[in-house]
C-alpha cells in the first residue's frame, strides 16, 4: 500500500477533483464523423505542442499513438487559454471575453467546425470520458491570472495550481489509464500533487518574468519571513552579500519543498498504465530537473531562465526509461 503524508490543503483539492468525475449535469460530446476533419484538428494539435511544449512534445512521443493525439489535444487546449491570459497588449476585459468564449467551444458538445483545436479536444473527451468539470476547473484556474497578481500563503497558492496544473494530470489519467491494481480514486491524491509540483517549477523558474508582468506567485507571507519584498524578485543574487544569503535561503526553502512534492507525488507515476508510464515520467523528470539548474546558479531566478538544454534532456532519457521499464 501506497502512503502519502498530509497537509493542510491536500483535502479540499482531493475533494474538487471528486466533485469533477461526477458532476450534476454531465455533457458529452456529440461523435465527429469525418475523418479528414478530425485528422486536421490533431495535426493541428500537434503543430501547437511541437511550437510552445518542447518537454511535453518530446515525452508524448514515448505514447501510442492514440493517446500521443489525445494528449497533445490535452496540450492545445490548456495552450489556447494560457495565450489569451497572456495577451498583454489587450484589455482585461477583451481577454475575459475571449477566454469566456474558450470555455464554451471547449466544453460544448458541438465546437463550431472551423476551430480545430476545439474539435480535437471534443474527440479526445468523448473517447475517454474526460468530466467537462476538469476543463471548467482549469479555465476558472487560468482566469484568477487576469485579476489576481499575488498570493498571501502557499494554501492560496496550491489552489491556483491545482486549477491551471492539477486538473491536468487528473485528464492524463484519464487519457492513460491507471495500471492493473489501481484504481482512478487511488491515483487521484499523487496525480493531484504531481500537477502541484510541475507547476511550482513553473513559478520557480520565471520568478523574474512573472515580477517584471506584474505577477508574484511567491506566497507573500514567506517572503515577509525571510525579510524580502517585490524588489528583491528582481534583484535576488545581486545585492549585498547579507541580501543574496538572505534570497539564498528563501529560494532553498523553495526549491527543497518542491522537491519533497515531487517525492510524495512520484508513486503516481507507477499507477499509470505501462503504455503511458514512461511518458508520465520523462515530463516530471526533465521538469525537477530545472531545479538542479536553479541550484547550480545560485539561485539565479531573475536575470536567467532555468532550464534543462536539449542533450541535458536527451541524455537523460535512457536512465528514466530504464527505472521506469
Amino acid at each position: 500500500m501506497v502512503i502519502t503524508s498530509r497537509h493542510s490543503w491536500e483535502a479540499q483539492l482531493l475533494a474538487m477533483a471528486r466533485e469533477a468525475v461526477h458532476p450534476a449535469v454531465p455533457r458529452t460530446p456529440v461523435p465527429i464523423s469525418d475523418v479528414r476533419v478530425l485528422q486536421r484538428a490533431y495535426t493541428a494539435c500537434a503543430a501547437v505542442i511541437a511550437e510552445h511544449g518542447k518537454t511535453f512534445n518530446l515525452a508524448t512521443v514515448l505514447l501510442p499513438p492514440p493517446r500521443r493525439r489525445a494528449i497533445r489535444a490535452l496540450y492545445a487546449f490548456c495552450r489556447v487559454a494560457d495565450n489569451i491570459v497572456d495577451s498583454s497588449h489587450e484589455a482585461v476585459a477583451v481577454r475575459a471575453a475571449r477566454l469566456a468564449e474558450w470555455r464554451y467551444r471547449s466544453v460544448t458538445a458541438s465546437p463550431p467546425h472551423d476551430d480545430l483545436v476545439a474539435l480535437a479536444w471534443a474527440d479526445t473527451r468523448l473517447r475517454y470520458k474526460i468530466p467537462y468539470t476538469y476543463c471548467d476547473q482549469l479555465i476558472d484556474g487560468v482566469a484568477r491570472d487576469l485579476h489576481q497578481q499575488t498570493y498571501e500563503s502557499f494554501d492560496d497558492l496550491v489552489t491556483y495550481a491545482y486549477g491551471v496544473a492539477s486538473t491536468v494530470g487528473l485528464m492524463m489519467l484519464r487519457i492513460i489509464g491507471t495500471a492493473p491494481g489501481f484504481t482512478e480514486e487511488g491515483a487521484m491524491p499523487y496525480a493531484i500533487k504531481m500537477g502541484l509540483a510541475l507547476q511550482i517549477t513553473n513559478i520557480l523558474r520565471d520568478v523574474g518574468e512573472d515580477r517584471r508582468g506584474g505577477r508574484v506567485y511567491l506566497p507573500a507571507n514567506e517572503l515577509q519571513a525571510w525579510g524580502l519584498c517585490d524588489s528583491d524578485l528582481l534583484e535576488g543574487g545581486a545585492g549585498s552579500d547579507f541580501e543574496n544569503e538572505r534570497w539564498g535561503d528563501f529560494m532553498r526553502f523553495q526549491v527543497d519543498r518542491n522537491r519533497a512534492l515531487y517525492r510524495e507525488a512520484w508513486p503516481c507515476i507507477q499507477m499509470f498504465h505501462r503504455d503511458g508510464r514512461c511518458c508520465v515520467a520523462v515530463m516530471c523528470s526533465l521538469y525537477r530537473a530545472i531545479l538542479d539548474d536553479i541550484e547550480a546558479h545560485d539561485y539565479d531566478v531573475t536575470h536567467r531562465r532555468a532550464h534543462v538544454t536539449n542533450w541535458g534532456k536527451l541524455r537523460r532519457l535512457p536512465g528514466i526509461w530504464w527505472s521506469n521499464r
